[in-house]
């Protein structure tokens, strides 16, 4: 009887899992079935879009690195070493990935009205700016970048690393020379992960770079710009095409052997 019952409870769990499942793929087979696939490839030609999608690929690729650079330090520090107040800094890290998109956006716009950030503007304009796209989506992706190395380097052994220093090695030197090359695997999934993120992203752009065409927009935007003004198939084939780019990042992911 026992073991009736826990039969029946994993049959019912896999059916929420097939449920959860048969509702995604109604809602993607819902949107693939809107229009023809020759409507998608004339959208898809269009200037306004092509700009955005090599924009998007460039951004995105530009703030993952800068997630990358900023994640790899601070998922070492969270995974190698114990400290006080650590609790307290592995939460102020999560801020921006529980915060509301058009916060990270308000944020970012404020804060560049301040002395501090005129100052900077000085040098480099972020308002209403490519650089201000890679900046919006490198905050949000930044904090998916470092949970992902911080779990990488909790599943590498510190005894490599121990050893190097007994050896003579700097702590600097242990983590150039032993942990990043272990880690690579777990480097390649961060990346990819902050990109598909940065590809994504909406509200922190929108607010503070704009959704100015042939110039700010990218591809989360370039859907909105289209429902703006009713053009539906064309919002379909750049949605389309995202699912497809989010799609290939999580076979890349898997294939690295990590966890989303």
């Amino acid at each position: 009887m026992s073991a009736l019952r826990a039969q029946a409870f994993w049959i019912l769990l896999a059916l929420v899992c097939a449920g959860y499942l048969l509702f995604w793929a109604l809602l993607i087979g819902a949107t693939a079935g809107y229009s023809p696939p020759e409507h998608w490839f004339k959208a898809l030609a269009s200037p306004a879009i092509r700009h955005a999608a090599w924009l998007s690929l460039f951004t995105s690729t530009a703030a993952a690195l800068f997630a990358l650079l900023i994640g790899l330090p601070i998922g070492y520090l969270l995974a190698r070493r114990e400290f006080r107040g650590k609790s307290l800094l592995d939460a102020a890290l999560d801020i921006p990935i529980v915060l509301p998109p058009m916060v990270v956006g308000l944020c970012l716009l404020i804060f560049f009205q301040t002395p501090i950030g005129r100052f900077i503007e000085q040098g480099i304009v972020f308002t209403y700016t490519v650089a201000g796209v890679v900046l919006a989506q490198f905050t949000v992706a930044a904090a998916f970048a470092i949970r992902s190395l911080r779990g990488t380097f909790d599943h590498l052994p510190s005894r490599p690393e121990d050893v190097a220093l007994t050896l003579g090695c700097t702590p600097g030197q242990a983590f150039r020379l032993v942990a990043l090359p272990a880690a690579r695997r777990g480097m390649v999934a961060a990346f990819c992960i902050a990109w598909a993120r940065s590809l994504g992203e909406f509200g922190p752009i929108l607010v503070f770079a704009g959704a100015t065409r042939m110039k700010t927009e990218v591809l989360p935007t370039t859907v909105w710009l289209e429902l703006s003004v009713g053009n539906l198939e064309a919002a379909v084939a750049v949605s389309l095409l995202m699912i497809v780019i989010a799609v290939a990042v999580l076979v890349i992911v898997r294939i690295t052997g990590e966890r989303v």
